[in-house]
């Protein structure tokens, strides 16, 4: 199976092949900032099964955990596409909301939960929770 995730103009586009690693939200406050939102949720996928297409350029930051992020975004719209996480090389996340697909699986992670606002609540049998 292939996602098509694109930027909010549709000038860059990531083809991801196959099921994601991972499907999570993280609550911290970098990705709050990054996604406009109160968390943002993410999947990742195989590194070498995700094609990104469009001009992007890179946004390099140290991550709570120490470890530099990658985030490719768009030129135009500045949509963030993808990103990277040092100590992960062979990870490609992607935002959930740039695939626009309600269906998308559900995620089964939840982190950072200790910086979640207090309204907000990763619900499923399934989820892992941490803070």
């Amino acid at each position: 199976m292939a996602r098509i995730a694109e930027c909010q103009c549709g000038a860059v586009r990531a083809l991801c092949e196959g099921d994601p690693v991972r499907v999570s939200v993280c609550h911290c406050l970098a990705c709050q900032r990054r996604s406009g939102s109160a968390f943002a949720a993410q999947a990742r996928f195989l590194k070498d099964l995700v094609t990104v297409t469009g001009e992007t350029r890179v946004y390099v930051r140290v991550a709570d955990s120490g470890q530099r992020a990658f985030h490719d975004f768009c030129v135009a719209c500045g949509s963030t596409i993808a990103y990277r996480i040092e100590d992960q090389p062979d990870l490609t996340a992607i935002p959930l909301g740039a695939f626009a697909d309600p269906d998308f699986p559900a995620p089964r992670f939840s982190v950072y939960e200790a910086r979640k606002h207090a309204w907000t609540e990763v619900l499923g049998d399934e989820v892992e929770h941490f803070d």
